[in-house]
């Protein structure tokens, strides 16, 4: 088994804990957060040992990844550190908000090519894995449009909003990511954006926006549409569409079962959507421990990496600087 310390055990961090406790290839050996009283509780629940710094599970020889679902702005510090003390790194997204500490840290870990796997966890969904496979077989042709759509059920609280980055770094973030996985050694080329709140006013008082669009084209012309809302009365709706010269692929929202309801004033009822991504994206978040794994123990690169949450981050600035200017950013990585 592999000795892991977990930092941050808040609504994620407490998540990736039980997958992680569950998981036979690993064993949860430290957790933390800067809450000690939430350290000692949690530690309980995942029958593991509360430590009230980071450095405990750094100096521990033992101790062979770290698993990093702390605040944002700790990602980049306790990446640093893990790689000084040669430990494996999974880390949450983003790797920050500021894409100057993030180039930083790629110029001082790169010459000791640590092996760190980002929490760009769609990757790994089924459905969303699966179209890849197709694609990379021929089954749809030559690529020619990617449309992604992903509307949150209802928006979480403002205190969360303030320090998330905005939708495009906080939300829109996992879109970037996910098209440029299908787009395979196609990149980017250029981003314009649109933004704008309707419904709800509070997004106007914290410079944030209610609903995004992006429009993306790649370098071989591909293009690539993406569609987000912090708010969606039908629940959460999560979508990927890709076609092709010889036809297209699908896959679509996942539903509490896969019953309907027919009956004289309905056809075709049926069941509402999970609720949430810890829902929707349950089985991709417990695949990303044997991307880990294996990562560990076979040195097989994930399928996300830090420079994909470097890449992603520069499309989310780019978004913000296309809605800002109006005009059509060329992107440079």
């Amino acid at each position: 088994m592999i000795n892991i310390a977990l930092f941050g055990l808040g609504r994620i961090g407490l998540m990736h804990g039980k997958n992680l406790m569950r998981n036979r290839s690993f064993k949860l050996k430290y957790v933390y957060d800067i809450n000690k009283s939430l350290t000692k509780k949690i530690a309980k629940k995942l029958k593991s040992t509360p430590i009230n710094k980071p450095s405990i599970a750094f100096n521990d020889k033992k101790i062979k990844a770290v698993f990093i679902a702390s605040t944002t702005s700790t990602h980049i510090k306790l990446i640093l550190e893990a790689v000084k003390n040669k430990k494996v790194i999974f880390c949450e997204k983003p790797l920050d908000l500021k894409i100057k500490k993030i180039n930083e840290c790629k110029k001082k870990i790169l010459k000791l090519n640590p092996k760190i796997q980002l929490g760009f966890n769609r990757r790994y969904d089924p459905g969303h894995n699966f179209l890849k496979k197709e694609l990379n077989k021929g089954k749809i042709g030559k690529l020619e449009k990617i449309i992604i759509t992903s509307r949150d059920p209802a928006p979480p609280s403002i205190k969360y909003l303030k320090q998330s980055g905005g939708i495009f770094r906080d939300m829109m973030i996992h879109d970037f990511d996910l098209l440029r996985f299908y787009l395979g050694k196609d990149e980017v080329k250029s981003i314009f954006a649109s933004a704008s709140n309707i419904s709800d006013k509070k997004f106007k008082k914290i410079k944030d926006f209610e609903l995004a669009s992006c429009l993306i084209n790649s370098k071989k012309g591909v293009q690539c549409i993406i569609t987000n809302s912090r708010h969606c009365s039908f629940g959460y709706d999560q979508r990927v569409e890709l076609f092709g010269s010889r036809g297209m692929l699908i896959s679509g929202n996942k539903k509490q079962n896969e019953t309907e309801l027919h009956t004289k004033v309905s056809t075709s009822q049926q069941k509402p959507l999970l609720n949430f991504f810890i829902d929707r994206y349950k089985e991709a978040y417990k695949l990303q421990l044997n991307d880990l794994f294996r990562m560990i123990k076979k040195n097989i690169k994930p399928l996300a990496t830090f420079e994909d949450g470097r890449r992603a981050l520069i499309l989310a600035n780019a978004a913000y600087k296309s809605l800002q200017t109006k005009k059509n950013i060329n992107i440079k990585f």
